[in-house]
């Protein structure tokens, strides 16, 4: 569907291991007196070292945005702005940072005019905009994904952007009550009967008059967040080692069986896939889940490929949709 959908392509090229390991040291500088300098290991392996906290950070990617704001650090430059508070409703931004570009091709100049002093990325960002950025300021790339632990990934993302910006107790924080979620929601399917019960979570889109179907497997974010809350992926295809991503079609859907089937509809409440252009399907119409009105779309403005605030909302909007 619309990620933008280019950069999961991109990362399947980009199968690096975050390596969050910090130091600090006095810094030299006598302006600086009283901090401490920052270095960090990102996970391109690079260096980086900060004169202290990051206040003016920029993010070049939706998830790292999420995770500043979910830090409580207001980015001052935030790639396509407008597909952000779109797609990731979940951590709403609560300033106005400056619109950098795309994510695959942000604007070196206008990152540049806003003097920042740090700016995270993710291992998508093509490695040649990477070079161009440690040029304007200290680069922090995270791995974007990790189809082998994706929970694991998006904490570690998240406390190594904190080790960046002084902002460790609110990482804390922020998972802590990611995990109180998951343990409410797996309750919850469990007072309801539903521990174990098979789910099938997808997004698809229209291209040439073709409904395309991304199932996501449980090397997916989605796909990790719904076993850790008890139920059991129905998905046999195999993902890509990074987002856990697979392509079928709607004939695919006919291994799925007697699931529960879920999805989220996208940035256009006018335009769904499922429920309209396949309506008429006669494969569609055949299926035991559709038959048995166990489809769901879930809640917009939920961002698949988040953080511990979008995977919290997933978790509410995908257990009201089975237990209701």
């Amino acid at each position: 569907m619309r990620r933008s959908l280019s950069t999961a392509a991109a990362a399947v090229a980009a199968a690096l291991a975050l390596t969050a390991c910090g130091s600090t040291e006095p810094a030299a500088s006598g302006d600086d007196k009283g901090t401490e300098k920052i270095t960090l290991t990102d996970a391109s392996g690079a260096k980086v070292t900060l004169d202290g906290p990051a206040e003016k950070v920029v993010g070049t990617e939706w998830n790292v945005v999420e995770s500043l704001v979910t830090l409580g650090v207001d980015p001052v430059g935030v790639a396509d702005v407008k597909g952000y508070t779109t797609w990731d409703t979940s951590a709403p931004l609560t300033n106005t940072p400056k619109d950098i570009g795309t994510r695959g091709e942000p604007s070196m100049d206008t990152i540049a005019a806003l003097g920042p002093d740090l700016v995270v990325a993710t291992t998508d960002l093509p490695a040649a905009a990477v070079k161009q950025l440690r040029k304007i300021a200290p680069v922090l790339q995270v791995r974007s994904a990790d189809a082998a632990d994706q929970i694991g990934r998006m904490k570690e993302n998240l406390d190594l952007i904190a080790e960046a910006t002084g902002t460790e107790a609110a990482a804390t924080q922020a998972k802590d009550a990611f995990d109180a979620k998951v343990a409410e929601g797996r309750k919850a399917l469990t007072d309801a009967g539903l521990d174990g019960a098979d789910i099938a979570f997808a997004d698809g889109y229209v291209a040439s008059n073709q409904v395309s179907i991304r199932p996501y497997t449980s090397g997916s974010l989605v796909g990790a967040v719904n076993e850790a809350i008890g139920l059991e992926n129905a998905w046999t295809v195999e993902g890509d080692e990074n987002y856990g991503l697979a392509t079928t079609d709607v004939e695919g859907l006919t291994e799925l069986g007697d699931v529960r089937f879920a999805y989220i509809g996208g940035s256009d409440e006018a335009s769904d896939p499922f429920a309209d252009d396949l309506a008429d399907n006669s494969v569609w119409k055949s299926l035991t889940f559709v038959k048995k009105g166990n489809v769901h779309r879930l809640p917009d403005g939920i961002w698949m490929f988040g953080g511990p605030k979008s995977m919290a909302a997933y978790v509410d909007a995908v257990v009201a949709a089975l237990t209701k």
